[in-house]
């Protein structure tokens, strides 16, 4: 009993003190047609957040357009005009869950469901990389990539 309490307890904290609520998110087609945040997405934000070695870090594994950065991955696709082969959907469910179009795949799911997690560090629990407004900045500035 005592821990089924303490297990509520943790739970009714953790809900309060969350920065961000997780949204359910649906695959129709290998794409999430739907903004996870009812809002544009911040071009600008997202090109920062590509960048960011604390957030994205899609420069680790892809090139993109961004000269100022000296150093690109190759290990995954280049990016430079992913925008021309991506619908918008298509990119979110590959920023939100790469592993739902390739399970091969080994890159993180910036949105991923956090109880399908595991291996996470206690202070990570329960959370995803990226915001659901992050992830709308990230589609909006890979949908300018054409």
């Amino acid at each position: 009993m005592k821990k089924i309490l303490l297990l509520i307890l943790t739970c009714y904290v953790f809900n309060v003190f969350a920065k961000d609520t997780y949204v359910q998110w649906k695959n129709t087609n290998n794409a999430i047609n739907k903004s996870l945040t009812n809002k544009k997405g911040n071009v600008s934000s997202g090109r920062t957040l590509v960048i960011a070695n604390d957030k994205g870090n899609c420069l680790a594994c892809h090139a993109l357009p961004i000269e100022e950065e000296p150093f690109h991955g190759n290990l995954g696709p280049d990016l430079s005009h992913i925008a021309s082969r991506l619908n918008e959907g298509e990119l979110r469910l590959r920023v939100v869950d790469e592993k739902q179009i390739n399970p091969l795949s080994i890159m993180p799911g910036y949105y991923r469901n956090p109880g399908l997690l595991n291996l996470v560090a206690n202070e990570y629990s329960g959370m995803t990389i990226l915001s659901a407004q992050e992830v709308e900045d990230v589609v909006a500035y890979l949908m300018t990539l054409k």
